[in-house]
């Protein structure tokens, strides 16, 4: 008998047997999303064709559950890994086994709740149900604006939607209105570059009832460093506020939306590669658009929005479709076609997409699959 064999039987086995007695004890959840889509990019005149993960909703795999610790105490947690599909990678950050979140707390009916770990930022919660392409990492124009690399913009900090080494409170909903709180302690990454950023404060406050939502939220982060390629010397990225305010009504079967944010970096001092380069720039993004409910299975979304760096000229007008069809309750096709142009030395793209040139515009069309689990 091959010994190493029978040895990870008998693991496996006891594996299978702890598991099954965790979930009996913390009703534990696995879960997950498939996401592939083809994707035509039109970037400046270059054509391209190519596939793609997670365009309608990350491809992820994740685990949550609870505990009831009785007197409406419960005990909670969320492990979420984001993959890429198309080639079986890991999404954003291959150093990170839970890179979309990762945390644990406590929730009371009455009193809210407050976690620990890597978690969504209250911001990201008020802008959310705004933007009718969901805030997706990949294919939303609100993303797109948010994680935009230009030299103008190169230091001003933008909100990432997470936070590590954050602590949470969120309250319970109290007739339509929620708060929340995150204060996150400072943290270093190597990937998708080499970066530290200060600590953090983010604040969220939200209104929802009668087919009307308002929000607003405000964020704080302290200075920080990144490693950019081509630059000389590390880039200091300067403490930056962030306003924010979003709007949404449903009138029938169309769920119109706005979403504005603003984004003002401190002065950079004197010397420094931000203010040698000039990259400490504010800037806002506006977007408005809106959701239809077609049929049961058919909703359309539509988009324009515009990124604007203050003191630079610099701006990026678009206009984004959409189109998803439910096969099922897990599984659902899905169609794209954006349009931005690129003003001034403005170089925003969709994530993963890098501008051949300022001053250029870019074309996409894709369509896609979702499975859900």
């Amino acid at each position: 008998m091959d010994f190493r064999h029978f040895s990870k039987c008998i693991c496996s086995a006891t594996l299978v047997v702890s598991a099954g007695a965790a979930m009996a004890d913390t009703n534990v959840t696995l879960y997950g999303v498939v996401d592939v889509f083809g994707q035509y990019l039109n970037n400046g005149g270059t054509h391209s064709f190519s596939e793609r993960s997670g365009g309608s909703t990350g491809s992820l795999f994740g685990f949550k559950g609870n505990e009831d610790l009785g007197g409406g105490l419960k005990a909670n947690f969320v492990l979420e890994n984001g993959f890429n599909v198309n080639n079986g990678t890991a999404f954003a950050d291959t150093t990170a086994m839970f890179y979309r979140q990762a945390w644990v707390g406590l929730s009371h009916d009455d009193y809210g709740s407050v976690s620990f770990g890597r978690q969504y930022q209250p911001s990201f919660r008020v802008i959310y149900p705004t933007d009718p392409f969901r805030a997706n990492e990949i294919l939303s124009p609100l993303a797109a604006a948010v994680l935009a690399i230009d030299r103008n913009t190169l230091a001003t900090q933008y909100a990432a939607g997470r936070t590590s080494n954050s602590i949470v409170y969120q309250s319970p909903n109290l007739r339509g209105v929620q708060f929340g709180a995150m204060y996150g302690f400072a943290a270093t990454v190597t990937q998708p570059l080499p970066s530290t950023t200060g600590n953090m404060l983010d604040l969220g406050l939200s209104y929802s009832g009668y087919g009307f939502y308002a929000g607003l939220a405000y964020q704080n982060q302290h200075a920080g460093v990144e490693t950019f390629p081509g630059l000389p010397a590390r880039l200091n990225l300067l403490a930056t506020e962030h306003f924010i305010g979003a709007l949404a009504y449903r009138l029938g079967i169309v769920n119109f939306q706005f979403n504005y944010s603003y984004n003002r970096p401190k002065d950079a001092p004197a010397g420094s590669v931000a203010a040698l380069l000039g990259a400490g720039h504010s800037h806002s993004i506006a977007e408005l658009g809106a959701t239809i409910q077609a049929t049961p299975a058919d909703v359309v979304e539509i988009a324009a929005f515009e990124r604007n760096v203050r003191g630079a000229h610099d701006n990026t007008p678009g206009i984004q479709i959409g189109y998803d069809h439910n096969l099922s309750k897990r599984t659902s096709l899905y169609a794209r076609a954006g349009y931005m142009k690129n003003n001034g030395s403005a170089t925003m793209s969709w994530p993963g997409v890098a501008v051949t040139e300022p001053d250029a515009s870019q074309t996409l069309v894709v369509v896609g699959m979702t499975h859900r689990f």
